[in-house]
């Protein structure tokens, strides 16, 4: 199975969905990412805020950060390789690259959202 990692931006918490004014649109990819890891799916997230490191030390990150700046995160690798930049990828595009059935994907649940000011 491939491993997708996905470099966020600088992040309050591991997902961003957390505080008063949550991101729908990190509430609905942090679900899509908890569906894709049932399913199988190798992912890693890496915050810039809180793992700085990793973004320092793999090349193709760096390389992107030291040409786009940190306004082009977040930034998602397959298999080490530049798979998409600039936003979170859809569920179906999560699929396609972990491998699972286009199936599963159009038996989508509602997305939950995290409630008070702590992460999920």
């Amino acid at each position: 199975m491939k491993t997708i990692q996905i470099f966020d931006p600088a992040l309050c918490c591991s997902t961003g969905v957390c505080g008063v004014d949550v991101d729908q649109a990190l509430v609905s990819f942090s679900a899509d990412v908890d569906w894709a890891k049932q399913n199988g799916a190798q992912i890693e997230r890496f915050n810039l805020a809180q793992q700085p490191l990793a973004f320092a030390e793999n090349a193709t990150v760096k390389a992107f950060l030291e040409r786009s700046g940190q306004e082009g995160l977040p930034l998602v690798l397959v298999d080490g390789e530049l798979a998409l930049a600039g936003r979170y990828p859809r569920r179906a595009e999560l699929a396609r690259w972990a491998g699972i059935s286009q199936l599963a994907v159009e038996v989508k649940p509602a997305s939950s959202c995290c409630s008070g000011s702590s992460c999920c």
